[in-house]
């Protein structure tokens, strides 16, 4: 399946309850949308997020009808498997204890 990266920016701090959690999560199923990982900016305004799609249509009807912002949405090729083992590796140590 294609993999996506979505760039999001907020006006404000997005503060999701464990319910918006799973409501977006069943909203992406439904669409078949899978999200995979993200990345905060450092100003806390933006988000990157590597998303398992169909099509990037997919995408955007799922953050429409989740009622989250899309800005951008740029299919991306799979990294080569050293990359993939170093990202492992990096969101294992950031993982909270």
């Amino acid at each position: 399946m294609p993999l996506y990266v979505i760039e999001r920016n907020f006006a404000v701090e997005l503060d999701l309850s464990s319910e918006d959690v799973r409501l977006i999560d069943e909203i992406n199923a439904d669409e078949g949308v899978r999200w995979l990982f993200s990345f905060l900016s450092a100003d806390r305004r933006r988000t990157y997020c590597l998303y398992e799609a169909p099509s990037s249509d997919a995408i955007v009807a799922a953050a429409q009808r989740a009622n989250v912002p899309v800005d951008a949405v740029v299919e991306v090729g799979a990294a080569a498997p050293e990359l993939s083992d170093r990202l492992r590796d990096w969101a294992a140590s950031q993982a909270p204890s």
